[in-house]
């Protein structure tokens, strides 16, 4: 036997595991943390503008939790609890969406919007795209991109892409705007705040940060879309059985239906939907409680228009959630990482320690590690405001002591917080849970994406150190 077919026998042999025995493998990871790393806390304030923050210099140790088998299991069971809302707001959105595939409506918009971009689709691609990268960058847009996984994934594989390329141009964009903010109040203004910087200076730089950003992401997305749209098996996730269902009809079938009357009423619901969650959120201060609210409505009002009962509703709505499962499992299985570091008590230190690395640096070392430290921290607090509130009392005096100024530790935290986002599993694996997408397949999308992003992270970083922003 060649030693091509002893390696394609061997590949054929080895199992990837189960997302759930992956994520599984990282709460393990975590609790085994717990008994390394020493726990400890730092004082907290709430400081003039009503946010709680860490004290400089007050870190201590802290009687610390070994987390044990007992501990994490039950951490699993109470990740699903304090991921609640966000797993009922998954359900309610599709619930929302399979209404409308069962009455036909996706079905029908789909075909119309192929009837317009059926030679032209990466058009449609980069204008969504551009366009969640604008929300993410200003108004902080990111976990109400999670209803439109659906659409656009049953979009892109009707157009003969794939479930990767339609849960890209959702989350890819939506995180690559948010990391690269320029008014996203939930990361510049939260740390620019608790920095003394004064609030949404430097956004010309930060624009720039956007653009280049933004190309390197479409770019690279349009770019795998057009190898697999010539190609198909060159998918990542080829003959894979995926997560969310779609209707599974062809392009030219989609193209061909008809859209009634109930058709454009249903369609009219649902733009109405998008445009009360754009006004909502960004007017209203609506997050997952009001707009899964909103999702509810839509699904109730769709089933009505498109002629249900209210007991087909309720079993459509059954079957919706079915359908989510795998999603709503995995958002309750990640979100255990967290839970077990935090009651292990070992963030605090973590981010104590991370910030002595930095000191003895200077210049442009000294930016650089700092984007390292703040995509490292992000493992430990994928939340943009929260990571704020830990690491810019560190991190702001920190940079008056290395000849950083404030306005470029800032940049640090926003490139580590939000980049890394597409990449920790702590975010990956309840990504992929709302994509269907198996967690190695995206991993190996990703990843070349992250690395080319880290690099221009160092570079754009580096030219803020060297022209003093």
């Amino acid at each position: 036997m060649s030693n091509q077919n002893q390696n394609a026998s061997l590949a054929s042999k080895i199992k990837i595991p189960n997302s759930f025995v992956i994520i599984f493998i990282m709460i393990v990871i975590a609790a085994v943390m717990t008994w390394i790393i020493p726990a400890g806390q730092f004082d907290r304030v709430v400081n003039e503008t009503g946010r709680e923050v860490v004290v400089q210099g007050s870190y201590h140790a802290v009687e610390g939790v070994q987390i044990g088998p007992f501990g994490l299991f039950q951490a699993i069971v109470d990740g699903f609890t304090a991921a609640a809302d966000i797993i009922f707001f998954i359900v309610f959105a599709y619930g929302f969406v399979f209404a409308l595939m069962k009455n036909g409506t996706f079905d029908a918009m789909m075909g119309a919007v192929m009837c317009r971009f059926q030679d032209n689709a990466f058009l449609l691609f980069l204008v969504v795209m551009i366009l969640f990268g604008i929300l993410g960058s200003t108004m902080g847009m990111s976990e109400e991109t999670y209803g439109m996984f659906p659409i656009f994934i049953g979009l892109a594989t009707a157009l003969g892409y794939d479930a990767i390329v339609g849960g890209a141009i959702v989350t890819i964009a939506v995180s690559t705007g948010f990391a690269s903010a320029t008014l996203n109040p939930f990361t510049i203004g939260v740390a620019q705040g608790i920095a003394g910087v004064e609030l949404y200076s430097g956004i010309g730089y930060r624009i720039l940060c956007w653009f280049v950003f933004m190309t390197i992401s479409v770019t690279y997305i349009l770019s795998y879309a057009a190898k697999i749209k010539k190609d198909p098996t060159k998918s990542l996730v080829y003959g894979e059985k995926l997560g969310i269902t779609t209707s599974g009809l062809t392009k030219e079938e989609l193209m061909s239906i008809p859209m009634t009357g109930k058709h454009r009423l249903c369609s009219l619901v649902f733009l109405a939907v998008i445009g009360f969650l754009v006004w909502g959120t960004t007017t209203q201060g609506w997050y997952i409680s009001e707009i899964a609210t909103l999702f509810l409505i839509g699904m109730v009002v769709v089933g009505l228009i498109g002629g249900n009962t209210p007991n087909e509703i309720a079993e459509n709505f059954v079957l919706a959630a079915k359908d989510m499962m795998f999603g709503a499992l995995m958002v309750g299985m990640s979100r255990a990482i967290l839970i077990v570091l935090e009651n292990g008590m070992i963030i605090d230190s973590v981010v104590y320690g991370l910030s002595q690395v930095l000191n003895g640096t200077s210049g442009v070392i000294s930016g650089v590690l700092m984007v390292v430290v703040q995509n490292l921290l992000n493992f430990f607090i994928p939340s943009g405001s929260g990571q704020a509130a830990v690491s810019m009392p560190i991190m702001a005096p920190l940079a008056d002591l290395v000849g950083l100024t404030r306005q470029q530790a800032v940049l640090a935290f926003q490139f580590g917080d939000g980049y890394s986002n597409m990449f920790w599993p702590t975010s990956v694996c309840m990504i992929c849970g709302l994509m269907g997408i198996p967690v190695n397949k995206w991993y190996k999308f990703v990843t070349p994406l992250f690395i080319i992003m880290f690099i221009a992270q160092v570079v754009l970083m580096s030219v803020a150190v060297m022209i003093g922003f």
